[in-house]
């Protein structure tokens, strides 16, 4: 029986591409593509820039519907907040004190949160928005997508992130967003997010071919680990035959980590079976930089009072999940998360016992390199701009704070300005 050997660039040089030969009918930019593929080795060398670390991982969570920041971080030591909310309110007794000085808690929902809150590992930005907020669901995200204000157009934040690293070359599974389709943040010019709902449908098209190509592509494919770069050439057939190479073998990378059974027990909300799929992916070791998971349900203009409590309790009791896992795999240090939403709520409820759009919000960064604390003050609730808050810190100041001090990027090339990083990580210290 003959001895397996895989194959790596090295052989294909070697042995003159003599499996390749074997199918008369083969085109030659899968000849040409299969000389491209470089040694798994050479990885490091030429995908990545000098000085940008590649232990490092970002878990952006988007709370979808414009979440209440009123009824999130409670300001309970003002009376304000009592006058505008006579049905929405969550009373001083039932609120979870952060900052006993400002008059500040998480919702009573938020104790999952609060736990981790005790350990050190939560910042909690308050204030957080835009000049000129836009009330419009759809112009809001796409504005914090892109980091583009006002306009929200172009690409995304982090997928220039990619494109201004990764020397230009897409790697398929450096950005993986949970969910039917990559959310606008995460495309770029040459870097795409990969997408899915669950690994069990994520599987690369190309497995369907059955003709003789597509035979030998397998043989190709599985027999060795292609992940080196070719310049990207969008009309170079060699190019795409690079991609579609990448792009099987994190299908099948992916299937594998999610199918690993976490040794943390999850609760069973939408938003904690994406992070028990992104926490599986964690532990198996792949090199995505990048995770993306949704959360929906909180444009509450009716009815909010429960259902919004609800929402966070999903919310908290995910996250501190999600947290407990990476700290039983021994990567708690490797991740930071951010959470955001689109904006915030009206001050004053509306008569259906809601509340409606509105504009700054808090967000909360989690981690062990953070802040932990209160940043910045609660907004006033009595000098209001047409009813709404009045943000102070530039959500562009987050997003700099995490590509300069924990991506080590450079923030002004890719939010296209200068925002100074707000003061949440410990900078000392990573």
């Amino acid at each position: 029986m003959s001895e397996h050997h895989p194959w790596t660039r090295r052989a294909f040089l070697q042995n003159g591409l003599t499996m390749v030969s074997t199918a008369a009918t083969l085109p030659l930019f899968l000849q040409r593509s299969a000389f491209g593929i470089n040694d798994p080795r050479d990885r490091r060398a030429t995908a990545q820039q000098p000085g940008v670390p590649e232990d490092r991982i970002l878990v952006v969570i988007q709370l979808g519907g414009g979440n209440d920041g009123l009824n999130t971080v409670i300001p309970f030591g003002d009376s304000h907040y009592y006058t505008n909310r006579p049905t929405l309110a969550v009373r001083q007794q039932d609120a979870l004190v952060v900052d006993e000085g400002q008059g500040i808690g998480l919702h009573g929902n938020l104790a999952a949160l609060k736990e981790l809150y005790d350990e050190g590992v939560v910042a909690i930005c308050q204030g957080v928005g835009y000049p000129n907020p836009n009330r419009s669901h759809f112009k809001s995200m796409d504005i914090w997508h892109t980091a583009d204000v006002p306009n929200g157009q172009g690409t995304g934040w982090l997928g220039r992130y990619f494109d201004n690293t990764c020397a230009g070359s897409p790697q398929a599974d450096r950005c993986i967003a949970i969910g039917r389709e990559a959310p606008i943040a995460t495309m770029g010019k040459t870097a795409k997010a990969i997408s899915f709902e669950s690994a069990r449908l994520f599987r690369w098209a190309g497995e369907d071919l059955h003709d003789e190509l597509g035979e030998t592509y397998q043989k190709i494919n599985r027999g060795g680990s292609p992940t080196g770069a070719l310049k990207p050439d969008q009309t170079n057939t060699s190019f795409l035959m690079r991609t579609a190479l990448d792009a099987q073998i994190s299908s099948d990378k992916i299937r594998k980590a999610v199918a690993r059974r976490a040794e943390v027990s999850y609760p069973g909300s939408a938003l904690a079976r994406q992070l028990k799929m992104i926490g599986a992916m964690i532990r198996s070791g792949l090199t995505t930089r990048v995770y993306y998971a949704t959360m929906g349900g909180f444009d509450t203009h009716a009815g909010q009072q429960y259902r919004h409590a609800n929402l966070l309790k999903q919310y908290a009791e995910s996250i501190r999940a999600f947290y407990r896992d990476l700290k039983d795999q021994g990567n708690h240090q490797r991740v930071l998360i951010l959470t955001f939403s689109e904006f915030g709520r009206r001050v004053k409820e509306n008569a259906s016992r809601g509340t409606d759009h509105g504009t700054a919000a808090p967000m909360f960064v989690i981690g062990d390199m953070v802040r932990p604390g209160v940043h910045g003050p609660h907004p006033s609730l009595s000098k209001l701009d047409k009813g709404d808050l009045i943000y102070h810190t530039d959500f562009r100041q987050i997003y700099a704070a995490a590509l300069e001090h924990w991506m080590k990027a450079d923030s002004e090339k890719i939010l296209r300005g200068k925002f100074k990083p707000a003061p949440v990580l410990d900078t000392k210290n990573i």
